[in-house]
């Protein structure tokens, strides 16, 4: 079993994937998941905390990290299905600490890994919290900062 980490780190170690650190620019920090975190910990005995920030910092130095984070970090409130069922308020409720993480760090862009906190994080605590960040993934902004042959000096962009 390969993890979406472990790929990206292998095609970066290997050179095959170049990333430009100057595409992304504002204040970033990274959304540590329940599953890819202290489910995989648990479960496989790696949860994977490090390779995310590795690869986030290579696509967005200007990094600040949650505090508490890695296999401490709150849930979102969006895992364990809950995004999915029509627990809005209560989704929202769980959700407040995560909220309270991302003011006080002062990000204004946010990586996550899994398809439900950033669903959680994006489409309703940025509402409901008046956060004032963007959400990607953590592979939607490897490929933003890709390096394409042809294009190694297409300079910064936010």
């Amino acid at each position: 079993m390969l993890s979406i980490f472990d790929l990206l780190m292998r095609y970066i170690r290997e050179g095959r994937i170049r990333l430009d650190p100057r595409r992304h620019t504002s204040l970033t920090t990274f959304n540590d998941a329940c599953n890819y975190g202290r489910k995989s910990l648990k479960t496989f005995g790696h949860g994977y905390f490090d390779e995310a920030r590795q690869i986030t910092r290579l696509c967005a130095p200007n990094f600040v990290e949650m505090y508490p984070n890695r296999e401490g970090n709150y849930c979102c409130g969006g895992g364990g299905g809950s995004w999915a069922m029509p627990f809005k308020e209560e989704r929202v409720f769980y959700g407040r600490l995560k909220a309270r993480q991302i003011k006080n760090c002062k990000a204004k862009l946010v990586i996550a890994s899994c398809h439900n906190c950033r669903d959680q994080i994006m489409k309703s605590l940025r509402k409901e919290y008046d956060l004032d960040i963007e959400v990607k993934y953590l592979w939607e902004l490897v490929a933003e900062s890709l390096v394409l042959p042809g294009r190694e000096s297409a300079g910064a962009r936010s």
